[in-house]
């Protein structure tokens, strides 16, 4: 199935009309209240459209040495809808949507934006849908919950002639996201794991496999509309295959209006075993009301 970059781009146009890009004065900005840990009111929408292009350079072999490869690029994009449900602001239903635009053969990295799909040297396509829920386990700790996901592929074959779209395991997932804000406001920490269970296709490289993903991250505020951050993620597969890797990044978010944030992340795969090695450039929106 192909799809057009006019189609993502719709997406923009609907968050923005009727929004505005004006700025608009709050004491307290989304960016600094609405981390993946705060739960929303009954009746509150966040909706997110986030997209990563990770553009691939180099193999790292089981022994952890760095060979150099033609360039192979991976682009996703992800919508995700989330609503709260409970008068406690405890739990939130929600979907996520994955699209994915891969090329492979030492094209420019940019090559996926074009959402080709001749299954040579390129493919797209929608590739997995997932209802999820996001809970708070704990009433007494407000910046605790935990996200639960089932991702069901919509791939029919991971690889055609060599090139890959998305795994065709199902994935069970959950996400545990903690955040703490310092005391003078200006800090703030936020730590998430990510576990996965992969399961349902013996055709696929993942399947029964677990994943094991820690995140940290530290947000700067220099005011409350804008921060910057640097963050370190590493992640353990194990199973019938195992793999891993750490990456390291920068990054920014700034609150466009009451309602719509913008963020833009930087990072680079320092290291890993039977795995590739490159960046990631990634840009999202996300609108809150």
């Amino acid at each position: 199935m192909n799809i057009k970059v006019s189609t993502l781009t719709l997406v923009v146009l609907v968050l923005a009309t009727g929004l505005g890009f004006a700025q608009e004065n709050a004491s307290k900005s989304n960016i600094q209240t609405y981390t993946p840990s705060k739960l929303l009111s009954k009746g509150q929408w966040d909706i997110k459209w986030f997209n990563n292009l990770y553009t691939e350079t180099n193999f790292a072999d089981g022994n952890g040495k760095k060979n150099p490869k033609a360039r192979d690029n991976y682009f996703t994009s992800t919508i995700e809808a989330f609503t709260g449900v409970s008068e406690k602001n405890r739990f939130n239903f929600g979907a996520i949507v994955e699209i994915r635009s891969n090329t492979i053969g030492g094209q420019n990295a940019l090559s996926v934006l074009g959402f080709g799909n001749d299954q040579i040297t390129d493919r797209s396509g929608i590739t997995s849908i997932a209802p999820a829920v996001k809970f708070q386990p704990f009433s007494t700790i407000g910046n605790f919950s935990i996200q639960t996901a089932v991702h069901i592929p919509l791939v029919k074959d991971e690889s055609i002639n060599g090139v890959f779209l998305d795994q065709t395991a199902w994935t069970f997932q959950n996400r545990f996201f903690y955040d703490y804000s310092f005391e003078n406001k200006d800090w703030q920490l936020f730590a998430e794991l990510n576990t996965e269970y992969n399961f349902g296709n013996d055709t696929s490289f993942a399947n029964n496999t677990f994943v094991f993903a820690p995140g940290v991250y530290l947000s700067y505020f220099p005011n409350s509309k804008f921060t910057i951050l640097g963050l370190a993620q590493h992640s353990q597969r194990f199973g019938d295959f195992t793999q891993d890797y750490t990456a390291l990044g920068l990054g920014a978010k700034y609150q466009l209006t009451s309602k719509l944030n913008i963020e833009t992340i930087y990072t680079n795969f320092v290291r890993g075993t039977d795995s590739g090695l490159g960046q990631t450039f990634n840009i999202g929106l996300r609108v809150l009301f």
